[in-house]
This record gives structure tokens, sequence and C-alpha cells, in this order.
């Protein structure tokens, strides 16, 4: 049975920061907004967990700053690159942030419950456990989504604007650009890495660091987080994976631990939480605009590369332009042709904030795959503190006035 309700301003499906940030911007300008998340929270998530300094003054538009501190993290004040050989290369946290000291080790799990908890507070209605089953298209325009909670019946919540905040799935979007079966084929055929991600107890990781680990085929990440646990992510090729009989710990030991600093710090490490794990068949900038009514935002729209630190910024960062886009657009999106003036907003101010990050990240991570140039990188820029510095703004540059205001 389908059963109709009135129609929302916004309606977003993705309960991360990419959503949760659009929702509570939206929320606090005076949207109405519905918050659709297929999990309950909190609930772990496949993430390097660095919080970079960045973060935290988005925090602070979004009312979840002095949150965010109390939530037992750890303060990261340098990022460390080690090449296979031992050879290192350290970025303060200090040069991505203005007027901030360290970067924070925080688990998804407590981040984006706190996240949810705000966007609840500031107005947004949100519903856990809710599948998004498909979209409502009419006149070729996307006007809603069809919802489903575990054995109940499916409802048609309408919006004038539909968000895809579902991460690299695109759940929505791919709805809509290609039939699920041929997105399917095109995902098996592309796959060539595959990421991991658990919490271990027992690793030999410098406190206030955020080691970085090059080995061939692929990088990973070791940071504190809460309750003394460190977060392990690396990403790994297929193949590889593969050779391992698709064992996260044996990818561990055999293909990670061959970089030297990794096989000293994970030597007596010990999971302390499963292993999840994801394809990844594509890096950079997707469609934003799949469909007229629909935007996507955070991974869903670009999967910017996760040695930079920056996916959990630029997710949120992503969130508050859509949402700044959509209030700029929002008393007239009932018009005729008012949709396609707003996604132009997004795309054009989207270009403006996130191209030149994408493209250094994507220059970087071609290095990054190779050891023998990643080695000769870490090399060169220990060299040279002023074009590590460059380098590390280049990953996060952005202009000033792409900001939703302080409420």
């Amino acid at each position: 049975m389908t059963q109709l309700s009135d129609t929302y301003d916004a309606l977003i499906v993705g309960g991360g920061p990419a959503g949760t940030s659009a929702a509570i911007h939206l929320a606090i300008s005076g949207a109405r907004v519905l918050l659709v998340e297929q999990k309950k929270f909190p609930r772990e998530k496949l993430c390097g967990e660095f919080i970079s300094p960045e973060c935290l003054d988005i925090f602070a538009r979004l009312g979840v700053a002095e949150s965010m501190l109390r939530a037992d993290g750890v303060r990261l004040t340098e990022t460390v690159f080690y090449a296979r050989n031992g050879n290192s290369v350290s970025i303060p946290s200090e040069w991505f942030g203005q007027a901030r000291v360290s970067a924070l080790g925080l688990s998804r799990a407590e981040m984006d419950a706190r996240l949810l908890s705000r966007a609840r507070q500031v107005g947004v209605e949100v519903r856990e456990e809710v599948q998004a089953t498909n979209l409502i298209i009419e006149d070729g325009r996307v006007c809603g989504v069809l919802l489903k909670k575990d054995g109940g019946d499916i409802t048609s919540e309408r919006a004038l604007v539909t968000m895809d905040a579902t991460g690299r799935t695109r759940a929505l979007a791919r709805r809509v650009e290609k039939s699920e079966q041929d997105n399917n084929r095109k995902r098996q055929k592309q796959t060539r890495l595959v990421a991991f991600k658990a919490h271990l107890n027992g690793a030999q990781g410098t406190p206030g660091h955020c080691e970085i680990y090059v080995y061939r085929g692929g990088y990973g990440g070791l940071n504190l987080v809460e309750n003394g646990m460190s977060n392990l992510c690396f990403i790994a090729l297929a193949r590889d994976v593969r050779a391992c009989g698709g064992d996260a710990q044996r990818v561990m030991r055999e293909v990670v631990m061959r970089n030297r600093r990794a096989g000293w710090t994970l030597e007596q490490a010990r999971n302390v939480s499963p292993w999840l794990a994801v394809a990844l068949d594509s890096f950079g900038r997707l469609c934003l605009i799949p469909a007229a009514g629909l935007l996507a935002i955070g991974d869903a729209a670009a999967f910017i590369d996760p040695f930079t630190g920056s996916g959990m910024l630029m997710a949120l960062e992503s969130g508050e332009l859509a949402a700044l886009s959509v209030m700029r657009h929002l008393s007239r999106l009932g018009q005729p042709g008012m949709f396609d003036l707003l996604a132009n907003d997004y795309c054009v101010h989207y270009s403006r904030k996130f191209a030149s990050r994408l493209r250094v990240s994507a220059v970087l991570r071609r290095a990054a795959f190779i050891p023998r140039v990643a080695e000769a990188m870490i090399f060169t820029l220990g060299a040279s503190e002023r074009v590590r510095r460059q380098l590390a703004r280049a990953t996060r540059k952005t202009p000033d006035d792409l900001r939703m205001p302080v409420t």
C-alpha cells in the first residue's frame, strides 16, 4: 500500500556527514527537511576517522563543536608519511586549519551519531532504519522518494529538492543514470581496489600522529580514536586481496606490513572490531545533477583520495554548499525553470570550491601507487618545508566566501 504525505522543502537520503550537514544548515535556515537513513545509529563505517582541523570550524557553524570535543577523541598534531623503506616526511596539522593546532581522531560511529542528534535538535525529521526503494519522477523531474521500513508499508514522500547522500553507492543517482544491472556490471568490471577498516588494540603508532604507509598497489593509515583504540584503514589491489583469499588479516600481514614502519607498528596489534570492506571503483568527481530535482552530495558527488585526510571535510563542505544553493532559490522552486538555476548555482560553486583539490589529489594518488615514485617524493619533500606546506594546502584550498553564515 502506498501512502501520500505533504511536500518537504528537502528530502535527504543518507545520514552521514554530508547528509546531516545539509539537513542541519537547511533546518537552521527555516526549511522543512526529512532525513532518511538505512541504518540505526550509532553504527560503524569504513573511514579513516581523521577529522582535519578545518572541520572544527564547520562543526561550530553546525552547533556541534563543543559536543565533538567532549567525545573523548584524540588530538592529532601531525600526519607522517612512511615510504616502504621507513623514510618519512611529516605534515603538522596546524598547516591545515586557521588558528587550529590539531586534527581529531574520532570514530564515525561517535561523530555521525552526534551530528544526527543535532539534526533532530534543530527540527529535522529523522527516520532511521528506512530504505529508499525508488524515486518519484513526474514530467521528467524527481519529486520525492518511495520509502520502506522493515516489515512496513511503502510510503511516498515528496520534496521540492531531493539529495543523494548515500556515499559511493549513489543509491538514488544510479536509478536514473543507468539500469541497476548495467551499473553492477560496470562496477564489477572496474573494481581494481578494495578498502578495509578495523579498530585495533596494541598498535605501536606514535601518540598524536596519523601514520600513512605506502606499499605496492596501495596505502594505509593509522591513528588513535576514542577508548584507546587505533583505527586502521587501508587500500589494496583487488588481485592482492584475491591472492590472500579475501582475508583482510592476511592482506594486512602480507601487503600492508611490507612497509617497514607498518610492520613494526602493527606487529602486536589485535582486532577489537570486525573488518569492514568495500570495493572502490572510481575516484574524483561524478555527476552532481543526476536528474532534475536531484542533487548529489558527499561521496555521491565526488570521492577524494583518503590519504589527503580531507574526505570528511569535503563531505561536510559539500552538504553546506548544497544547503546554501537550495536556500538561495527555495522560495521560487515551484516556478518553471527554477531548479535549473539552482543546479547551475550548485555546480558552479562546487567546481570553484573543489576542482583544484580533486586535481591535486589525483596527481598525488598516481605517485602514491608507485612505491619508488612515492619514496622519491617523500625524500624530496623532506628537504623543503615550504613545498610541503604548499602541497598540504593545495589539498584543501577553497574560497572563503562559500560558507553558510554562523547562526
